[in-house]
């Protein structure tokens, strides 16, 4: 036998698809911090693989994913995606030309978005009697259905009398899914808190059914304490009583809207991420900043990269590395906690000086591992 044994490294398959503007520069930042992270932290490594899948290329060749796209996908174990649309492409084209049909084809119905004011940063909510530390949220979005679904049509299009209808889609499957998963959410959490936002006195077809399977769903969770909102109303609460709220479930159109104000109200868009989740894990997840392209700032090197570093913890943890996920969150913090920030959060640094502090904060935090 031989003397030693050697560790098993373990390999985690990362497709990238950092899209266009600054998507291509978070996504460059984040795979500069991951690579830190793996070569600092013993037994595990990534290897990455990029997808050139933009808007530049649409306009080149009319297509975003070749016919082959999601099977090439489906052989890796995660996804990260930086950003798509541009202004010489209509939106619903490059959103339904790429990131939608990953979401829909790889099942990730789950949209999950974290919330909280990260050191060193401040909430708008500082400069009013409310404690900005008092805002924690995990925002658990329907990923599949609703407004998002992609029913309905144009009749008589470009003449005076056409007709548009948007069919939102609400299934019990789907609602069922979601409120499970937002349960088991809001029990993993201190609190064992969940607020389910609705519009069910307006809508009142899908939008009672999703009212409906929530109270039936809650009945096997009597460990966690739920209240309703309309989403009218949410708006308001999350800004004047942020203490109130921990876990938030939402459709598709209302969670991606209060996600939003969720990330202006913790300090910046900039810093948000974002997993959309096939808890099954038959098919790869996809992490992402919430933050769009950004064509205005794009290829200017200023973009906030934090976003993207949260959303690659959340995949590092997603691909079961829990010590180093907690571990790159820290060095972010340490690093916005020391003032290193871009101008969005009040600070003067660019994208390269941020991942440069992120990354020798990880080596400084795991030099003894």
């Amino acid at each position: 036998m031989p003397s030693h044994i050697h560790s098993v490294t373990k390999v985690h398959r990362i497709a990238c698809i950092p899209g266009d503007g600054i998507g291509v520069d978070i996504t460059e930042a984040a795979i500069r911090v991951l690579s830190t992270l793996s070569n600092t932290l013993s037994g595990f490594e990534f290897d990455f693989t990029t997808f050139d899948w933009s808007s530049k290329h649409y306009l080149e060749r009319g297509w975003y994913m070749p016919p082959d796209g999601l099977e090439q996908l489906k052989k890796f174990d995660a996804i990260y995606f930086g950003a798509v649309g541009w202004p010489n492409v209509p939106d619903h084209i490059s959103l339904w030309g790429l990131i939608l049909p990953i979401r829909k084809s790889l099942n990730q119905y789950v949209n999950v978005r974290p919330t909280r004011v990260l050191q060193g940063t401040t909430s708008p909510l500082s400069s009013c009697a409310t404690n900005p530390t008092d805002l924690d949220w995990m925002i658990i979005r329907e990923n599949s259905e609703g407004e998002y679904s992609g029913q309905g049509g144009t009749s008589h299009e470009d003449s005076p009398n056409a007709i548009a209808t948007e069919v939102s889609i609400f299934t019990r499957v789907g609602i069922e899914r979601i409120m499970r998963f937002a349960f088991e959410t809001a029990r993993s959490r201190p609190r064992k808190k969940l607020t389910m936002v609705t519009k069910s006195n307006a809508q009142r077809h899908g939008m009672v059914l999703w009212d409906k399977v929530f109270y039936e769903v809650a009945k096997e969770y009597e460990d966690v304490e739920t209240d309703k909102m309309l989403v009218d109303a949410m708006t308001v609460r999350m800004v004047l009583q942020p203490k109130s709220l921990d876990t938030i479930v939402a459709t598709n159109l209302h969670a991606d809207i209060l996600s939003d104000l969720a990330a202006a109200l913790s300090g910046s868009i900039g810093i948000a991420p974002s997993s959309n989740l096939d808890p099954t894990r038959k098919n790869p997840s996809m992490f992402e900043p919430i933050h769009g392209s950004a064509p205005d700032i794009a290829g200017e090197g200023i973009a906030n990269p934090v976003g993207a570093f949260w959303s690659a913890a959340e995949m590092v943890r997603w691909v079961g590395e829990q010590k180093a996920a907690d571990g790159l969150m820290k060095a972010v913090e340490n690093v916005t906690a020391r003032g290193v920030k871009t101008k969005d959060l009040g600070g003067n640094e660019d994208t390269k000086g941020v991942t440069n502090a992120v990354c020798a904060e990880i080596e400084t935090l795991f030099k003894a591992t």
